[in-house]
């Protein structure tokens, strides 16, 4: 049960993040554009994601970190490195709101 209530927050959250990576598309982009902002949005938070997770990865390596493969939350074994890049992707579109 704890499983289905963590991946059910993680998609949560992930909409969440998409949905304010689509209100700052339209506040931005005018009509001339042919993307979707839901596919931009999702776009953004993949390639953002990604590069934290490079980031996160040439850091431990540089660092010289031991960190786990998997850490296991009831029974879904995940990659903490990209766990922590895909909640850092979900939370960049706050700073921007908070700035502005």
């Amino acid at each position: 049960m704890d499983s289905l209530a963590t991946l059910l927050l993680l998609c949560i959250g992930i909409a969440c993040s998409i949905g304010f990576r689509i209100y700052r598309y339209r506040e931005i982009s005018g009509h001339e554009s042919k993307a979707s902002p839901l596919s931009l949005a999702i776009q953004e938070i993949v390639a953002v994601s990604g590069g934290v997770y490079l980031s996160l990865v040439m850091l431990t390596s540089f660092l010289k970190l031991d960190i786990p493969a998997r850490i296991t939350l009831s029974s879904i074994a995940i990659d903490p490195l990209a766990l922590t890049a895909i909640c850092l992707a979900m939370i960049q579109p706050l700073f921007f709101k908070f700035i502005k």
